[in-house]
């Protein structure tokens, strides 16, 4: 049945983004958990060395390349909500075939070279020789799946874009579950070691991605994937680009940065790197709310654009920003008192547990920082203005450079490591908020009313 009602367009918008949010922050944690899982097992049941494989380079690498797609889909996202807002049916269609075939044809060549090119990588990471064989084993497993995790990415982006966050959430929960079976079984029963842990992730993502591409191709009308559809259109192709390119090329820039931030993490010892693994997953519940109110309210920009319901945009901005400061600062404050109990799940090592405290404790705090980021990039991407927003946050990023080379390097410390973090985030959120009232201007003087 054709949709008679937007409520994204026409609801209430606190409680219409809060009904779009939940699924998305839900769906994002379980997605989370994949790695998650496989990080306590190994590291409560193999070791350290294990917990450092899983958690270190190879999820620093796995992590950016799965950010890099996502980004890629954002683009397709936003046009598809677009037209799907104006209710253009014709070009809805076309944008989704179009970023699907893309998406399979770059998600296999990807493939195809993380295999061959991951221990390179890994050594040129400075993985530390008891950490580099599992390291190995555990991306060359992850990167032969995941063309099915890009498709499940892709499928659930789309989906999102017009409304339904509902289905990617209970896909997600479905295949966290039978991952955290297989991690059990594979891991503790069959004693597969890491490599247990990578095939117990991959099969998981596997079936989400066979559910998530079931319901595009059975559970809409307006938006319907047909296999015989396939097809690259020239045009609509290079406007998803134009969109999600640059938001891949902030994420390669962060990659970046990630990289030779690991490489000072790596260069402190094994110990260091296991507890900025375990930080890695203790921290993510704040970043699944980040990123979850991100994405829904590039669904609600773009839409309301689309519409030509600018007053709505500008309210679900606010509204979000609000939200996500109130939800966001609540998780952190959680995070600080309870983070011994939560690094006692990753590993027993007291020595770890410690660090990683100390981890929380001095980077916390900035994370509000990333909130107007997060807020105001997401809502100049529902508006299709992505150019000069991600020039900002190549600025900011590209500002950790000379810290890691110069005051990194000269006190190879632990804390000095941690302070190239806010050098970034402060002015690129500076920027980035001086820019989305400028925009905000341009657009009211266009169209006062």
């Amino acid at each position: 049945m054709e949709r008679k009602r937007n409520p994204i367009t026409e609801g209430i918008i606190w409680k219409e983004l809060l009904i779009f949010f939940f699924p998305i922050v839900i769906g994002t944690i379980f997605q989370q958990l994949y790695n998650t899982i496989d990080a306590i097992i190994v590291g409560r049941f193999i070791g350290k060395v294990a917990l450092a494989a899983a958690g270190g380079s190879a999820a620093i690498i796995t992590t950016e390349i799965v950010m890099l797609f996502t980004s890629l889909s954002t683009g397709a996202g936003v046009i598809i909500s677009q037209y799907y807002g104006a209710d253009d049916k014709a070009q809805v269609s076309k944008s989704l075939h179009t970023a699907f075939l893309f998406f399979i044809f770059l998600s296999i060549a990807l493939s195809i070279a993380g295999v061959i090119f991951s221990p390179a990588i890994l050594r040129m990471m400075n993985t530390t020789e008891d950490v580099l064989p599992s390291a190995i084993i555990y991306m060359r497993i992850y990167f032969l799946g995941i063309t099915a995790t890009f498709l499940y990415n892709i499928s659930s982006a789309i989906m999102r874009s017009v409304g339904d966050s509902k289905r990617p959430l209970y896909y997600l929960i479905i295949c966290t579950v039978i991952n955290i079976i297989l991690d059990i079984l594979f891991v503790i029963v069959f004693h597969l070691g890491i490599a247990g842990a990578a095939i117990a992730t991959v099969i998981a993502q596997s079936i989400s991605a066979i559910l998530a591409i079931r319901a595009l191709m059975t559970s809409y009308e307006t938006l319907k994937l047909d296999l015989h559809l396939l097809k690259i259109d020239r045009a609509i192709l290079l406007s998803e680009l134009k969109i999600g390119v640059p938001g891949a090329i902030q994420t390669l820039m962060y990659g970046l940065t990630n990289f030779f931030i690991q490489i000072s993490v790596n260069n402190l010892g094994t110990d260091v790197t296991a507890a900025w693994a375990a930080t890695g997953k203790v921290d993510q519940i704040y970043w699944a709310i980040s990123t979850a109110f991100g994405a829904a309210l590039a669904t609600f920009v773009g839409q309301n654009y689309g519409a030509g319901k600018m007053k709505r945009v500008w309210k679900s901005v606010r509204t979000a920003l609000c939200m996500d400061l109130m939800l966001g600062g609540s998780i952190l404050a959680g995070l600080l008192i309870f983070s011994k109990y939560a690094f006692g799940l990753f590993s027993g090592d007291a020595n770890v547990v410690k660090l990683g405290i100390y981890i929380l404790q001095i980077i916390v705090p900035y994370y509000i920082v990333y909130i107007f980021i997060e807020v105001t990039s997401s809502a100049l991407r529902g508006l299709g203005d992505v150019q000069i927003p991600t020039l900002i946050v190549m600025f900011g990023v590209l500002l950790r450079l000379p810290w890691l080379f110069f005051y990194v390097a000269k006190h190879n410390t632990l804390h000095a490591l941690l302070l190239s973090y806010p050098v970034s985030w402060i002015p690129t959120m500076t920027m980035l908020v001086i820019y989305y009232f400028y925009r905000k201007y341009t657009f009211q003087k266009k169209t006062p009313s």
